[in-house]
């Protein structure tokens, strides 16, 4: 069973909808126990990283992720669910994430962009594969994905496994053996976005 996280934190639609698609059905919940039961995890997320792990602090459930994250099996972060397995988040002050990935979240430095951009980086832009990943098998080594978003993940390349350019290069995929996160909308994202979540079901 894949098991979707509801923290009131996005809207949970489109990911059912997707796989819904792919003939898979999902398991939507609230309750940290049924985690531990789970295959799979799926920690999706639009919003403010500081009001998300309030949210998961206080019934439990971020406790619950990092026992999940422990037992070896797939969980995968999307947007802000991909900003909140890192250490920490700068998003109206400093926030303290799941830390099951070391980084940290920072806001686009526009200072730092070649031209004048809006932010948030929002619509479809080029994930480029820096290593092989089951996440991107069968995909090329660069491919269209939705983005939707005013921050994004740093850390060390040992953990980055796909960038993408808004401005400047930016960190928008990464992995830590079991644990595993996109900064695009893979349910949103069509064919490339699909082949993503099939790739996730066969873990």
């Amino acid at each position: 069973m894949i098991t979707l996280i509801d923290y009131n934190m996005g809207n949970l639609r489109s990911v059912q909808n997707a796989f819904t698609k792919l003939g898979v059905s999902i398991e939507v919940t609230q309750d940290p126990q049924k985690l531990a039961k789970a295959d799979k995890v799926i920690l999706p997320g639009v919003g403010a990283f500081g009001d998300a792990m309030l949210s998961l602090r206080s019934n439990g459930m971020g406790e619950a992720i990092t026992e999940f994250a422990r037992s070896g099996k797939p969980l995968l972060g999307i947007c802000l669910g991909m900003q909140l397995l890192l250490e920490s988040g700068e998003e109206f002050g400093s926030h303290k994430g799941l830390g099951l990935i070391p980084g940290k979240v920072v806001a686009f430095d526009t200072a730092l962009f070649a031209q004048k951009l809006k932010v948030p980086h929002m619509g479809w832009n080029e994930l480029f594969v820096q290593k092989s990943s089951p996440l991107f098998a069968g995909l090329p080594k660069d491919f269209y994905l939705y983005f939707v978003h005013s921050f994004h993940a740093t850390c060390k390349e040992e953990y980055v496994i796909g960038k993408s350019f808004y401005g400047y290069e930016f960190v928008s995929a990464i992995a830590k053996d079991n644990i595993y996160g996109l900064q695009p909308h893979p349910e949103k994202s069509h064919e490339n976005g699909l082949a993503i979540l099939k790739n996730f079901i066969r873990m």
